[in-house]
């Protein structure tokens, strides 16, 4: 397993260095730098070859996919998905100390399985079984571990050096991702998985195109003050603005 991780990670430092030698964006005038974010020229290339990637392959998938598709079809494959991380957060709660809401993200996923038809209808939620979300990354913050600077991975998106390595282990430790041994299937779950996230945001992503802002520095403020909210459950903060990026193993 651990010779699995540092592949993953010595793959995705390699994606970062390609990515990299096409050459690093310049700041934009007037744009004030943020200390957690040392290595924003950097960031800014990857960030616009992922804007790249987004809006010439992945964009108009989910366009087609949308217009495929009716809604209670999209709607069913996200809760099918969603339920499945449920599985993943009720550990993570555990691990975090939080055996309540461990407890309840099992019986969301209890509920959804037996009497939501697989998980395609969410009767968890409007049965009270609060909806909770937890990654890898999270827990590792829980634990004390610092955040690290922000940086931008290649299609993955807005990051910090500890989300990195939390990235790493969510996609270890996924069921779907790495123990299919179909690939074609595995493929296609990834791909519908990757498809279904980024249609939650999908109206999102083109009123912040049409803003007159900085957009890298919208998501870059965005994701810090998110990942600091889940980390301290809203102990400390108000809760963020939601970011228009939606890490699908997150």
């Amino acid at each position: 397993m651990m010779l699995s991780i540092l592949h993953k990670i010595k793959t995705t430092l390699l994606l970062c260095l390609i990515t990299a030698m096409v050459g690093c964006a310049s700041i934009p005038a007037g744009v004030e730098r943020s200390p957690q974010d040392p290595w924003e020229p950097f960031n800014r290339s990857v960030f616009e070859f992922n804007e790249g990637l987004d809006a010439y392959v992945l964009k108009p998938v989910v366009t087609g996919y949308r217009f495929v598709l009716p809604e209670f079809v999209r709607d069913g494959i996200y809760n099918f998905f969603s339920n499945y991380n449920d599985i993943y957060t009720a550990l993570y709660n555990l691990l975090q100390g939080k055996p309540g809401d461990a407890f309840n993200d099992l019986m969301r996923v209890v509920v959804n399985t037996t009497m939501g038809l697989g998980g395609l209808i969410d009767l968890a939620t409007p049965g009270g079984l609060e909806k909770h979300k937890e990654d890898w990354g999270q827990t590792l913050g829980v634990w004390g571990v610092p955040s690290g600077p922000y940086v931008v991975l290649p299609f993955f998106g807005p990051s910090n050096v500890r989300d990195t390595f939390g990235t790493v282990a969510d996609l270890e430790s996924d069921y779907l991702f790495s123990f299919v041994k179909d690939i074609g299937l595995r493929n296609s779950i990834t791909g519908l998985r990757v498809v279904n996230a980024r249609n939650t945001y999908y109206e999102a992503g083109d009123l912040l195109d049409g803003a007159a802002i900085d957009k890298y520095s919208f998501m870059r403020d965005a994701y810090i003050q998110r990942r600091e909210y889940q980390i301290n459950e809203g102990r400390e903060d108000e809760e963020p603005l939601v970011p228009v990026y939606e890490n699908p193993y997150q």
